[in-house]
This record gives C-alpha cells, sequence and structure tokens, in this order.
C-alpha cells in the first residue's frame, strides 16, 4: 500500500559462498536457500500492514469539531475533532485527515515545496528515560500516509477525540479542510449518520500579522499568552 530494492546479481555473492556452491553443487545451493528461507519470512511478517484486516463496508458517525476561528501569527490555538461511532458494528481504525496545515510554494528549485501555515507545536515527552520532544498531534496516531492519523478500532456507541495543537506562522487566509475515515485502505467507509456522504468539514479564515501579547509566568520559563 500507504500508507524498491534491485535484487543483487547472483555473481555478486561473497567468493566463499561461489566456492561452495561449485564444490558441493546443488545440494549446497539448495541448503544455502533454504537456510535463508526463515530469515526472509521473518522479515516480511515483521511489517505488519496498517490495513490488515481491514473490513469492508459503511460506518456511520457523528462528528462535531472546534478551532478558534480569529488566529494571530505566532499564537498558539487548538484543532479537536471528536468521532463517535453510532452504528452498530465495530469501525476497523477510525482516522482523520486534516489538509490545510501547510502549502505547496509554485516556486521551481525548492528542496521541498511544502511551507506550513500552521505549525504543530512539540510536546515534551520522557523516551527510556530522556527527555525528548514529539508533535502535539492525536498521540499513537501517525500512519504511512501524509497528513492523516488513525487511532484504531472504535467499537459501537464509543466516540475518540483528535487533537492538535498548532501555531499559526504566516499571515493571510487560511484553509483548513478535515475528512474522516473508516479504515486506511479505502475498503471500510465512514458516512455521516446524519445525511450519508463522507464526514468532513472545514475551517476557513485570516490570520493576522498582530502578534499576541506574550509573557513570561512566574516560574521565569514558561510563555503565556495576555497580560496580568
Amino acid at each position: 500500500m500507504d500508507r524498491a530494492s534491485g535484487a543483487r546479481p547472483a555473481d555478486a555473492r561473497p567468493a566463499p559462498l561461489r566456492y561452495a556452491a561449485r564444490r558441493r553443487g546443488r545440494s549446497a545451493a539448495l541448503g544455502i536457500a533454504l537456510a535463508a528461507a526463515p530469515f526472509a519470512l521473518g522479515a516480511c511478517q515483521s511489517q505488519k500492514r496498517q490495513d490488515e484486516n481491514e473490513a469492508a463496508g459503511s460506518y456511520p458517525v457523528s462528528v462535531t469539531a472546534t478551532f478558534p476561528s480569529a488566529q494571530k501569527l505566532a499564537q498558539r490555538s487548538k484543532l479537536e475533532i471528536n468521532v463517535r461511532n453510532t452504528g452498530p458494528e465495530t469501525i476497523p481504525n477510525i482516522a482523520v485527515t486534516v489538509k490545510g496545515f501547510g502549502l505547496a510554494e509554485k516556486q521551481e528549485g525548492l528542496a521541498d515545496a511544502r511551507r506550513p501555515i500552521f505549525a504543530i507545536n512539540g510536546a515534551p515527552k520522557a523516551l527510556a528515560g530522556l527527555p525528548e520532544s514529539k508533535d502535539a498531534a492525536p498521540e499513537g496516531g501517525e500512519t504511512n500516509y501524509v497528513d492523516t492519523w488513525a487511532l484504531g478500532p472504535l467499537k459501537p456507541g464509543r466516540g475518540r477525540s483528535f487533537r492538535w495543537s498548532v501555531t499559526a506562522v504566516r499571515a493571510g487566509g487560511y484553509d483548513l479542510r478535515y475528512i474522516v475515515s473508516a479504515g486506511l485502505d479505502g475498503k471500510a467507509r465512514a458516512e455521516d449518520d446524519g445525511g450519508g456522504g463522507r464526514p468532513s468539514g472545514s475551517f476557513s479564515g485570516k490570520i493576522s500579522d498582530d502578534t499576541p501579547d506574550t509573557r513570561v509566568a512566574d516560574d521565569g520559563e514558561t510563555v503565556v499568552e495576555g497580560t496580568r
């Protein structure tokens, strides 16, 4: 799927293997192949597909989403998308795709044409006892698809919240769009329980270039918005 390396020529094998194969004939070559097979099989089995065993079908959901309409340059804000399974069956892998955090520049020669409009903030984490920083995005929801997060199966009547902490880094207009899916490969389809169709929505507006009032909190480290 989502969510290629060429084979090495036979004559590129190390000399000792070629020598053993010549001396022992076909039986040696067969032994080498059989010995290598378990390792190759184990490598394939370790690459678990994110859409493995995804059940086909349509799954009704209700969706509510919030995002502040007033945006300012360098201001932090939260995008929250809440999804509830309103059908009788478990959704295989509830997922949300968000478009509009960035845009593609048309200038030629750029190594990466994507430029952020909203930067996803960092969230402090402890990994193996050491301080680290991860994106303040739906935790554990990373997928192989760009701008898509998945939070696993969702039972009937249960809900799941997708949350992002972002900072506006580019002044001007923005159009943030989201789409809810029931899986990652298209076999499982989410439907809006309020009238059918694919559950989706958008937030549009303008990011002001007036930076917000900020100050350092009493702990001497934390930056907070607003005056005392």
